[in-house]
């Protein structure tokens, strides 16, 4: 089975290699990975070129912000399965792909979601929060859950079928395509019960109380664009959700 991974970039020349080479560990062969570039003026785009031995497509041209580069990437992708990798964020294992894969291989998946570290941003190997996402049932969506982006595998099938990013949706479009896919459309999903990222800290959605005002806001029309009606206290048991990320111990 072959993973198609995608970097979106645009001026991280400081993180997107330790990105790159968390790619070239992994330990499963049948993959492509493809960097799509905003035009960065810093100087990534001379990392992205220096491990071309890596980075099996680079695309390099302007784009209408991240979810408009995934959707390039994707449309760009030859794999069965399709997945994304912040160019901040690592890879937290050399076998995290291969976990993903076979995860695909035991069951009859559309889709596959792990765990994530958020670790702190000069020292990746120190755990901040551990989103710990738990088995899946659709019905957790309706109660403020959603699986972690980052580390979610979809068939490019799926895309094809139901769609990509909306790239009208801010940053929530990412929460828009999972309630779209998994939701709306029903499509049959795993869980791997492994941290499979770590993600650095941060994240436009949660940069200032502004934001996520307005987060909560698409987080809401997420639901009504796909003729569902909010779940009731979405607001409120979205962020909730993620607050035992803070005490929870990385299990050894």
């Amino acid at each position: 089975m072959k993973v198609s991974l995608i970097t979106a970039v645009y001026n991280r020349q400081a993180t997107i290699a330790s990105a790159i080479r968390s790619v070239a560990e992994q330990d499963y062969n049948d993959l492509e990975y493809i960097v799509v570039d905003g035009m960065s003026s810093d100087g990534t785009d001379a990392v992205v070129a220096s491990h071309s031995d890596v980075v099996t497509k680079s695309i390099r041209e302007p784009d209408g912000g991240i979810y408009d580069a995934l959707n390039k990437g994707i449309s760009a992708s030859s794999g069965d399965v399709v997945g994304f990798l912040h160019a901040d964020d690592l890879l937290a294992t050399p076998k995290a792909l291969s976990a993903v894969a076979a995860m695909f291989d035991s069951g009859n998946f559309d889709a596959v979601y792990a765990d994530l570290f958020y670790v702190d941003a000069a020292n990746p190997d120190r755990v901040v929060r551990y989103w710990k996402s738990g088995s899946y049932n659709v019905g957790k969506f309706r109660r403020g859950w959603m699986p972690p982006h980052p580390t979610v595998y979809v068939r490019r099938e799926i895309y094809n079928q139901f769609g990509m990013y909306r790239t009208d949706h801010g940053s929530a479009a990412d929460y828009e395509c999972m309630v779209r896919l998994m939701v709306a459309h029903g499509i049959r999903v795993g869980y791997l019960p492994q941290v499979t990222v770590k993600m650095r800290v941060g994240g436009e959605s949660n940069a200032s109380v502004a934001n996520r005002i307005a987060a909560n806001r698409a987080d809401q029309l997420a639901w009504t664009l796909n003729a569902m009606k909010p779940p009731w206290g979405l607001r409120f048991t979205k962020p909730l959700r993620k607050l035992p990320q803070y005490w929870r111990k990385p299990e050894a």
